[in-house]
């Protein structure tokens, strides 16, 4: 979604709202985003404040994890929040935080994704106390003891 932010740049005091989704559809041309499960869900407001526009916003979504210690699959709804001061040009970037719209225009969807896939976390459990796999049989140990006798190698 294409935002033209012209007149919001040039009028000190003005804002706008946001309240929209990003469909799956498009989500899928953006690699890394093939695991997020719902909509991805916008909402916030832009604003020129003493000629200064920033944009702030909460995004909501789910995805699909596969755990990392056991494997199973599991879904996880994220609720994020973000910042940024945006910028029509360059020769106005003074904050290394600052977003480039150039003509005024931003380009939503592309910004909602790069914010979210940044926080992503790089190792991800289906729960904090998962016990992951019996590394001898390959049991998912949260589901009970293998029977392997794994767990009494090296107790004798």
């Amino acid at each position: 979604m294409i935002l033209q932010l012209k007149r919001l740049f040039e009028r000190i005091g003005d804002r706008q709202d946001l309240d929209c989704i990003i469909p799956l559809e498009e989500l899928r041309e953006y690699s890394g985003c093939k695991s997020i499960i719902t909509p991805i869900s916008l909402k916030g407001r832009i604003q020129n404040r003493a000629g200064m526009v920033s944009l702030d916003y909460s995004c909501k979504l789910t995805v699909r994890h596969l755990c990392d210690r056991c494997l199973d699959e599991f879904d996880r709804e994220y609720r994020l929040e973000f910042e940024h001061i945006l910028v029509k040009d360059e020769s106005s970037v003074e904050d290394e935080n600052a977003f480039l719209c150039p003509g005024g225009s931003l380009d939503l969807n592309e910004l909602a994704v790069s914010d979210f896939l940044a926080e992503m976390p790089t190792k991800v459990l289906c729960r904090e106390d998962c016990k992951g796999l019996c590394p001898v049989c390959g049991k998912n140990l949260n589901l009970g003891c293998c029977d392997c006798g794994a767990d009494t190698i090296g107790k004798e």
